[in-house]
Order: structure tokens, then sequence, then C-alpha cells
């Protein structure tokens, strides 16, 4: 079963138990998905590493979101937030420790021989390749930059 028919049982599913919050955060799922589609315009669908990527923006969203609103005291915003980004986060494939991600950042590093920051590029274009959907970039880059010595 493709993801977006996944959404759209899932989203059957919400509507029959009436459950509005979890309708919602599927819903923009949706949306998103929709709204890149539209704007491929005829290229004949989306491969999975471009949901991916479109899931991982909207949970990034959400938690950058109920941090602005934590950090308000808006602490009802925040907690809907982190609501939909954790039922959004249940269509991301099982993501990896920090480290399973040093382990193979570590042989990524061995297999294209970099040894400082000028190889950082390099590196990490493997690494998000290697981790599509499974890692959060932001720690990667952190990971490689420890690991190159900056």
């Amino acid at each position: 079963m493709s993801l977006e028919e996944k959404i759209n049982s899932d989203i059957k599913t919400a509507m029959l138990a009436r459950a509005q919050e979890k309708l919602e955060a599927i819903r923009a799922i949706k949306a998103a998905i929709l709204l890149e589609k539209a704007k491929e315009s005829g290229t004949g669908g989306m491969d999975e590493a471009a949901e991916l990527k479109i899931l991982q923006k909207l949970v990034k969203q959400r938690k950058e979101s109920a941090e602005v609103y934590t950090a308000g005291k808006r602490e009802d915003l925040a907690k809907k937030e982190l609501f939909e980004a954790s039922i959004i986060e249940a269509y991301l494939p099982q993501q990896l420790s920090q480290d399973d991600v040093a382990a193979k950042i570590q042989q990524i590093i061995a297999q294209t021989g970099a040894s400082s920051m000028k190889d950082m590029g390099k590196v990490m274009g493997m690494a998000s390749k290697e981790f599509a959907g499974r890692a959060d970039n932001k720690m990667i880059s952190d990971i490689v930059k420890r690991l190159l010595g900056a």
C-alpha cells in the first residue's frame, strides 16, 4: 500500500472514530503531498524519497512551532503541535539512534577518505542518501562535524 493510499484509509478511519485532532494531522500530510504533486505537474507521481522529505519537513515544522509556543507560554498550542508531530512521525520509517548513525558515518568517512572539514560536503552527500527518512539531517551534520574535528 502506497503512502497516499494509507493516508486516505487513515482519514476515513479517523472520520469514523471522530478523532478530530488526528484527522487534522493526517489531512495536513495529504495537503502537503497534493501540493508537491501539483508543483511537479505531470511528472507521473512522487517517489518514496520525496514523500519522506515532505513528512520530515512537516514534523520539523510542528516541533519548531511547539518550541515557539512553549517559549510564549502557550502550552495548549504546543501540546497540539507535538501531538500532530507524533501522528506524522508514525508514517516515517523507524528512526536510527545516534550511535547507529555515528557508526555508519565513520564508515562513510573511511570510504570517502575524508580527513577534514573541507570534505564535509562529500560526507554529507553520501550520508543524506544513506539515511533518507531514517535520521534527522541536523543530527547527521552534528555527528559529521564532530567526527571530522570541527
